[in-house]
């Protein structure tokens, strides 16, 4: 199995070599070992490895650091320990590992035996570095030695016989002895618990004969004889057997209790109903076991696919707790009579090197025999092996400290050589199964595994703390390389194998850091090189920040990603560590597997349901290290950026993402937190957009081939649209327009590295997408885009990227929303500017709907005087209507005075002079500006009529045709004003007759000489402003002869006599005012002067009947003597008729109206006389004497 090595900086346009995805790694810890002696012949192969290192403390497994000065102890089939001494690495390299020389090799003492099989040399090297001394078991003799030079010790004492050492307390935080360690010896006939301190003292014999393994737990250990395994209570001297290691022996029966003490009854088996004073168990364990040798071969593939559950009826009464167990002599368990284990004929224990005999050959000639496997994942479980033969599958079964199966079955494909536990024993006891990176849990097995070419060694490597039945891995045992290359060499099977020693080693993986670390990434703008800065010493200065963070990253990366192990696997003449591969280098090697680039080279096609799996899978775990959380977060980011390129690389034929996956991906770069600039940077048309400060833009350097990969695929394309290549899908477009409002919302989060730079470059890239979209929009369709409204609520709510905005927005000539960035920042000259703009013509986006009005709404908001006259006169200029209401709309916040405004106007936009006085003479009722409006109006009317022969020819058409209607007729007023010239100066001429005719009352006042001198050469062509001057003037003949026979308006001269002269015309609405009101006599005097005019009309038909109507209508003010005395005699009587009847009506009513008056004026008389009378009567006489 090989891992990745860093190849330095990851700055390569092609893709990289990919990394293993495999849970565990080989480091190499040690190869080429001279095993054998010079004068040895037979083949030599490695039977054991321990590790110590002086300052290891052993109590605390968590110790990561590779042991000072260590001690490598390599035992062999030679029966010798050869020892290796750690030389430490370089403080200085982070990423070196300890190299060892040899020191010394060693012949341990022990037994010639007499059996003809070849001895199996050291079978175990046992150290106990609290006490400093090494228990070597070297052909079945087991001897002592003193640390670390390993000198004889207890005076060269050995121990014949045996068969194992070991049984130290797994829980070595609990119960420590403190003058010693305790370990258990096993010989034929029992198990011995001896202390080792100063000297080895014995505490108690087990009877146990013929054990192979043990592990314990306080005062509970499992173990195992050649036939099956049990469980021990050390203390209390009692023994639960389980079930047989191979299960086709049905003569081992599990599930009784049993009392192993030196002195105890014969014990009866359980029926299963437990002892009042005890447990007892049932046979059923055995029974389940021996049945999982018998299944079918589809049994056994149905069980591969999953762990099985133990059935209830396999857990039974459970051994006696230390409060039910014997205190005395006296209380012992109930038994059947049958002989004691001292005093049963024990069958003959297997030669300890029979089993190492049996591995040394090929897989064909292994005994049926199995070796026992018993390991311990948790303080309360062991896990023990069993099946038919080492080449049928093995069964893994967990049993807790009571005996009872827990958990699921673990199925090998093949019975392991060697078995061991990897695991975080104190968070697997509390939360068996959790997701924590610190906290999975590995079995890991060393077995053989059948291919075409024949059998292989490799590591089976499986989670024995999930339900994952998919997730098995297997690891290829690297052959040593003396071998790898040797033709006449073929592989030895059964010598590789596991153990768990006693000092961890932690070794680094730079891989890690240079992925982890970050690295600044050149952004490629336009397809150019990366931009460098002008300034010369500016430059020097960002390259000297640079290299200085490049050093920190550097440092900063070896501290990371260092893995701690205790697993050693050797094979020939080499060690290897067994190192949990880092997170980080697992799923970035499947996301690298999960890219797969075409043959055309023409884009990548990333595997995105692989992708999505390990983005699932890295939500269960909690990073607790600061390594872990930079992995984690590394990954998000990878898995993202692979994601959104791929999207963005696909061809529109293969473009099949759908939205679910594409809002997948989005969250996931969302929630990743990678800097968007890095994505922005992959697409032509937004790299342009990118800020980078004096610090440039970094990220993990693991991520730069991806981003300059993808960058170089989307950019290197010979079409001409190549800018605009990635963003050819609208759903793509999409997806990142969501992303950069997402990124929007986390303005002002302090976590943010470089957030100026970022949310410029956020802003600045979105603006520019919203205008590209909006730009695909076809302006034909009459309705605005839904990106129009974004890109309006974007800008209206304020951007960052202020000086990119505007260019950009210039480019795109979007001159309106460049108006609405600046209304943003309240910015009301360059509004007004922009607006201006548009007006004129440059905006390509037609979007200023009636700018004009917009214009003079705005500047009624701002308070800035000289923006209002400035751009109240251009647009009076422009639009003088428009442009006045600037100056004269009550609602502004700057109010200006008349006078000024006009002296404003008249140098600003002359024009508009007219129109504001008009506001002020007809809207506001100032007739102090009557003399220049009519002014104004004379100049306008009378340049016309200088000028112009249409118009005086205009005019005096309108006379004619007004005279040539027949009664009843408008007045020509009104006939002047319906039938209006649609042409300025008629307009003004109606105005310049309203104002000289005194439709605002008697307060209007202007000069009336200069306007008759000014008109006194068109009096033929102005004959109504003739007849308001004449009446101004008090020559009412001249008026109302003008009105009689120059225009025939009959009935605005008889108004003309009604008014007194006033005026010829009426107000609009409503009636004189009382002081305009003229007298009777004024009125009379008028109608008589209008009755002479009227007897002189050409026509005798019309004068007849404008006579005759005059004084029927009117005869009340004019005297009967008078008007017989002006009426020609040849006229008849009936013509005037009704001016007679009702002449002499009013005379009979005058004459009987003035008898009533004379005939009360008497009786009032006589009341006064009367009233006197009393009165004289009441005073009575009064006599007065005179003198």
């Amino acid at each position: 199995m090989e891992t990745y090595d860093s190849q330095g900086p990851l700055r390569k346009k092609r893709r990289k070599a990919p990394t293993s995805t495999s849970s565990y790694v080989f480091r190499l810890l040690l190869e080429d070992i001279a095993l054998a002696p010079e004068d040895h012949s037979t083949k030599v192969h490695i039977t054991c490895i321990e590790l110590w290192g002086k300052y290891h403390n052993y109590y605390y497994l968590l110790t990561y650091f590779c042991p000072a000065e260590g001690n490598l102890y390599i035992g062999t089939s030679a029966a010798e320990i050869l020892h290796y001494v750690a030389i430490p690495p370089d403080p200085a390299d982070g990423t070196a590992s300890p190299s060892y020389i040899f020191a010394s090799r060693l012949q341990p003492t022990y037994n010639q035996g007499s059996g003809g099989s070849p001895a199996p040399g050291v079978q175990q090297i046992l150290v106990l570095p609290r006490v400093a001394k090494a228990c070597v078991l070297c052909n079945g003799t087991l001897t002592f030695y003193s640390l670390p030079e390993l000198s004889p010790a207890f005076g060269n004492t050995i121990v014949s016989g045996c068969s194992w050492i070991g049984g130290e307390n797994l829980n070595p935080s609990e119960g420590q002895d403190e003058d010693g360690e305790t370990v258990m010896i096993c010989i034929k006939s029992r198990i011995r618990l001896v202390r080792i301190g100063d000297e080895p003292r014995k505490i108690r014999n087990i009877e146990y004969p013929g054990c192979l393994a043990i592990a314990r737990r306080n005062n509970y250990a499992c173990v195992a004889d050649a036939q099956s395994y049990a469980l021990l209570d050390v203390v209390n001297q009692q023994k639960i057997s389980l079930f047989p290691i191979s299960s086709l022996d049905d003569n081992a029966a599990g599930g009784r209790v049993e009392d192993i003490s030196s002195h105890h009854e014969p014990s009866r088996p359980s029926s299963g109903i437990s002892d009042p004073r005890g447990h007892g168990r049932s046979t059923s364990l055995g029974t389940f076991v021996s049945g999982l040798g018998r299944r079918s071969p589809q049994s056994r593939s149905q069980e591969r696919s999953g762990r099985n559950t133990p059935e209830s009826g396999l857990r039974a009464a459970s051994p006696l707790r230390p409060s039910d167990r014997p205190r005395s002599g006296s209380d012992t368990v109930e038994s059947t009579s049958r002989p004691s284990a001292s005093d049963k004929a024990l069958p003959p224990p297997p030669s300890p090197m029979s089993s190492q005999q049996a591995m040394r050959n090929p897989p064909t000639s292994f005994s049926a025999r199995l070796i026992p496997h018993i390991c311990s994942p948790t303080p309360t479980e062991f896990l023990l092996t069993t099946g038919t033969s080492p080449e049928e599958p093995g069964v893994g079964i967990f049993v807790n400290l009571e005996g009872d199966v827990v958990r699921g079955t673990m199925q090998f494909d093949r019975y392991p050589t060697s078995l061991v536990v990897d695991s975080n024993e104190q968070a697997a006891a509390t939360i068996p199964m959790t997701g924590q990176l610190s906290q999975e849990g590995y079995i890991l097995a060393s077995t053989l595994q059948r291919e075409e070419e024949g059998d292989r060694e490799v590591v089976e490597v499986r989670r024995w703390d999930t339900n994952d039945a998919d997730g098995t891995e297997y690891l290829a045992i690297p052959f040593p390389f003396q071998e790898a290359n040797s033709e006449d060499v073929e592989p030895v099977f059964g010598h590789a194998k596991l153990r768990q020693i006693l000092s961890q080693n932690r070794a680094p993986f730079p891989e890690v850091g240079e992925r982890l670390r970050m690295a600044r990434i050149r952004i490629l703008r336009g397809g150019s090189s990366p931009t460098t800065d002008s300034n010369e010493a500016s430059s020097i200065a960002i390259d000297t920040l640079e290299e200085k963070r490049n050093q920190e990253e550097q440092a900063f990366g070896q501290r990371l990603g260092a893995q701690s192990s205790r697993i050693v696997l050797w094979s020939g003449s080499s060690i290897w560590w067994l190192m949990r591969n880092p997170l980080v280098l697992r799923l970035d090697g499947a996301i690298d597997m999960s890219i797969e680039s075409l043959s055309d080279q023409s884009h990548l096609t990333a595997g995105r349901k692989e992708i999505s799996r390990i983005v699932t899978s890295i939500h269960e775990y909690d990073a607790i290290t600061e390594t872990e959380f930079l992995s984690l977060k590394y990954i998000r980011q990878k898995a993202g950026l692979v994601l959104f390129a791929d999207t963005l690389s696909r061809a529109p034929t293969s473009y099949g993402t759908s939205n679910t996956e594409l809002r997948a991906t989005e969250e996931l770069l969302v929630e990743s937190g990678l800097d968007p600039r890095v994505l922005l940077s992959m697409i032509p048309l937004l790299a342009e957009d990118v800020v980078e400060g004096e610090r440039g833009t970094w990220i993990h350097a693991g991520l730069l081939w991806v981003v300059e990969l993808y960058a170089h695929l989307l950019s290197d394309t010979p079409d001409t649209g190549s800018v605009q290549r990635p963003l050819r899908h609208n759903e793509s477009v999409n997806m990142l327009k969501r992303y950069l409002m997402a990124w929007r919302q986390r303005k002002g989060f302090g976590s943010i590295a470089d957030e100026i730079e970022v949310f410029q470059s956020v802003d600045a890239a979105l603006l520019h997408l919203l205008l590209y979209q909006d730009g695909l929009h076809s302006p034909r369709s009459g309705i605005p885009s839904a990106a129009r409204g974004e890109l309006y609520s974007l800008v209206d709510n304020g951007v960052d990227c202020f000086e990119r905005a505007i260019e950009l927005l210039e480019q795109n000539r979007r001159l309106y929303v460049l108006s609405r960035l600046y209304q943003n920042r309240k910015m009301a000259g360059k509004v007004l500017q922009t607006w201006r703009r548009i007006i004129e013509g440059e905006d390509a986006g037609n979007e200023l709907r009636d700018g004009e009005n917009e214009v003079r709404k705005y500047l009624a908001k701002i308070r800035d005087v000289a923006l209002i006259h400035e751009y109240g006169t251009w647009l009076a200029r422009r639009n003088p209507n428009l442009g006045v209401q600037v100056f004269a709309d009550e609602n502004s916040r700057v109010k200006f005075v008349p006078e000024d405004v006009v002296r404003l106007l008249q140098e600003q936009a002359p024009d508009a002079v007219k129109v504001y006085l008009e506001h002020l003479v007809f809207g506001k009722k100032k007739v102090q500006y009557a003399n220049r409006l009519i002014t104004y109006y004379l100049d306008s009317v009378l340049h016309v009529l200088e000028s112009s022969e249409e118009a005086r020819s205009i005019l005096g058409q309108s006379y004619e045709s007004y005279r040539a209607l027949q009664p009843p007729k408008p007045t020509y007023r009104q006939f002047i004003i319906d039938n209006a010239v649609p042409v300025p100066w008629w307009q003004d001429r109606l105005r310049l007759l309203e104002l000289l005719g005194g439709s605002h009352g008697t307060d209007l006042s202007y000069d009336l000489a200069n306007v008759l001198g000014r008109i006194e050469p068109f009096e033929e062509h102005l004959v109504p402003e003739s007849i308001v001057l004449d009446g101004r003037q008090g020559r009412h003949k001249q008026a109302l002869r003008l009105l009689t026979h120059g225009l025939g308006d009959y009935h605005t001269a008889i108004n003309y006599c009604l008014m007194g002269g006033a005026s010829i015309f009426h107000p609009i609405s409503g009636s004189l005012r009382p002081h305009e009101a003229s007298t009777r006599e004024d009125q009379a005097t008028l109608f008589g002067y209008l009755l002479t005019e009227f007897l002189r009309i050409e026509d005798a038909g019309d004068r007849l009947e404008r006579t005759s109507e005059l004084l029927e209508r009117f005869g009340s003010w004019y005297d009967v003597k008078q008007v017989l005395s002006m009426i020609p005699d040849s006229w008849s009587v009936e013509l005037v008729s009704g001016f007679l009847v009702s002449a002499f009506r009013r005379l009979v009513h005058d004459k009987h109206e003035a008898m009533v008056v004379k005939a009360l004026s008497g009786a009032e008389n006589l009341q006064v006389a009367a009233a006197l009378i009393e009165k004289f009567t009441v005073a009575g006489p009064r006599v007065e004497e005179i003198a």
